[in-house]
């Protein structure tokens, strides 16, 4: 390269102003979670990455087992801790946030994910289907009143719905009616709490590969499926969920929805 180039080729670089190529991001250095139904599934794999991003979590789920199993992986990559209890019961809530925030001390991110399979309303018991508003419905309200109370006027409130609350299927009725509740409820609780400080947003998956798909898609299915994509793996929705925590506090994402390239309305 002759003097000449070498002196259009640096003034071009000093000339490259990048300012505003992108907004500022908040970092996740340092925040802490607290995340429902984080010892399987999306909830799991939310509670794996914000860890490994420097994030503190508190998780729970109903297993022992895989309380233990979803730990180990976090301690992995990161710093957590949690406990096995049923959200089912009002009294369990109470006690999981409270020991969250014994915990954490100053939590700022609430996920609120756990949550159980239902199908049609004529397929279902009278008792099955008190059990699925308990913990699908009933619980996700307790649980944004109680991140409510604890972020007061700051920090961010996930919701974890589903594509069930639009493609709505007759094999679904229960299911679909909870999680198009919780569409509403999400729209509009960012309304009641965005001036408080506190942003809310809705993450709605579509077929995601997890334990909740047994036993009607078995482990194997699954790998095809995601293979297939026809399927996402439960990181994507992990990655989502990253997306919207990183954006800047003026901006809210009020509704992500995931869905497989694949995936076909059902």
């Amino acid at each position: 390269m002759n003097g000449h180039a070498w002196r259009s080729s640096q003034q071009g670089c000093k000339m490259k102003n990048r300012s505003d190529a992108h907004t500022s991001r908040p970092t996740l250095q340092r925040r802490k979670a607290i995340i429902t139904g984080g010892t399987t599934g999306i909830g799991r794999a939310i509670a794996v990455l914000l860890a490994s991003e420097g994030v503190d979590v508190f998780i729970c789920g109903r297993s022992n087992e895989h309380l233990a199993d979803a730990l180990q992986r976090i301690h992995e990559v990161g710093k957590g801790e949690g406990v096995a209890l049923d959200l089912a019961d009002p009294e369990n809530i109470e006690s999981f946030f409270d020991q969250a925030k014994s915990y954490l001390e100053k939590p700022d991110i609430v996920v609120i994910n756990a949550a159980v399979p239902a199908s049609a309303l004529s397929e279902m018991s009278a008792d099955e289907i008190r059990y699925a508003v308990a913990v699908d419905f009933t619980a996700y309200l307790l649980s944004a009143k109680a991140a409510q109370e604890m972020l007061v006027d700051t920090g961010d409130i996930v919701l974890i719905g589903s594509m069930s609350a639009h493609v709505l299927g007759a094999g679904s009725t229960v299911y679909a009616g909870m999680k198009a509740g919780i569409a509403g409820f999400s729209e509009a609780l960012r309304r009641e709490l965005g001036p408080q400080g506190i942003k809310v947003s809705l993450v709605e998956p579509g077929k995601t590969g997890a334990d909740f798909q047994y036993p009607d898609i078995p482990s194997d299915k699954q790998r095809e499926m995601i293979a297939d994509e026809t399927m996402l793996r439960a990181e994507d929705i992990a990655m989502g969920v990253h997306y919207l925590l990183t954006q800047p506090r003026r901006a809210v994402i009020q509704q992500l929805t995931i869905s497989p390239r694949n995936q076909e309305n059902e």
